[in-house]
């Protein structure tokens, strides 16, 4: 890992504060702090001063209120009785429950699309309202959605940044905008989260889970269109846009949408220059891991 810390520090500190506040921006109004103990906390969200870290998973937290209820999902206290997914709180687990029963509460008054869970609703109302609450304070460019916002942010902060500005991985030289990103990713080479089937390992407990069901066989999410079964939720969603041919993920730099979120994420890439990808042998970078492996196959074909 590099030990530019000072320059480092200063660039993070500054683009997660750019981030939060940007994130945090609802457009009319301001954030109102109510208490002392508000205050105290709303700062952290500026100055990212995660202090309360989780025993677990190592996650960091801005209050001790926020790390109570993510360790909800360590204790299992809200657990699924389906797959045995858990989460938060109960209003989140009302929610994952409709992916198993095909329950769709929320309706869009325009189009008639119904949803799962109110906040995927919610973004998707503002495709007929125009709305974009989440505005960059950089370039003042605005967002639909606040994932769109964290992508476009990557724009300026790698304009400033240099190779010094990432945390890379001592095993396999994998970069890192943020620590905790870093620290997340080392669970795969301390094999806490150790498969006992085929030996990979996970970043997490929840990775690890929805792995277990490739050699189980279990697949509990079902296509109320053609009857097909997925082992998550998100190849679910992913699939259930093949008949409804939605693209929700929209490019904010040349408006190209994608199906998926990670298909979007892969190609900023090829707008802000990032490449994660590092072969192993002769050190050529690339933008996504299948850029890498096709490298590798044509030009050290021979190499062992």
């Amino acid at each position: 890992m590099r030990r530019d810390v000072q320059s480092r520090n200063h660039f993070s500190k500054c683009f997660l504060l750019m981030l939060s506040c940007a994130v945090h921006y609802t457009g009319e109004s301001s954030f109102e702090v109510k208490t002392e103990a508000d205050s105290s906390d709303h700062s952290r969200l500026h100055t990212r001063e995660n202090q309360y870290t989780c025993t677990q998973c190592e996650k960091r937290f801005s209050s001790q209120a926020v790390l109570s209820q993510h360790m909800n999902i360590h204790s299992g206290k809200y657990k699924c009785k389906e797959c045995g997914k858990c989460c938060e709180s109960s209003s989140r687990l009302a929610g994952h429950r409709r992916t198993h029963v095909g329950e769709k509460p929320f309706e869009c008054t325009v189009c008639g699309k119904r949803f799962t869970d109110s906040s995927n609703f919610i973004c998707h109302s503002r495709i007929h309202s125009g709305e974009k609450p989440y505005k960059c304070h950089v370039c003042t460019k605005a967002f639909s959605q606040s994932g769109n916002l964290k992508s476009h942010m990557r724009v300026h902060a790698i304009c400033d940044a240099t190779e010094e500005n990432w945390y890379s991985c001592d095993e396999c030289e994998k970069r890192f905008s943020s620590e905790r990103s870093l620290c997340q990713h080392m669970y795969i080479h301390t094999g806490k989260y150790k498969c006992v089937e085929c030996g990979k390992c996970f970043q997490n407990s929840s990775h690890l889970a929805v792995h277990m069901r490739s050699h189980s066989g279990e697949k509990p999410f079902e296509c109320t269109v053609c009857g097909k079964r997925f082992a998550r939720s998100d190849q679910l969603v992913a699939h259930s846009r093949i008949h409804s041919g939605e693209k929700p993920y929209k490019c904010y730099v040349c408006q190209k949408a994608f199906t998926e979120s990670g298909k979007l994420k892969s190609h900023v890439r090829v707008h802000t220059g990032e490449r994660l990808y590092k072969c192993s042998v002769c050190n050529k970078r690339f933008i996504t891991s299948s850029h890498m492996q096709r490298h590798k196959r044509r030009a050290h074909i021979n190499c062992a």
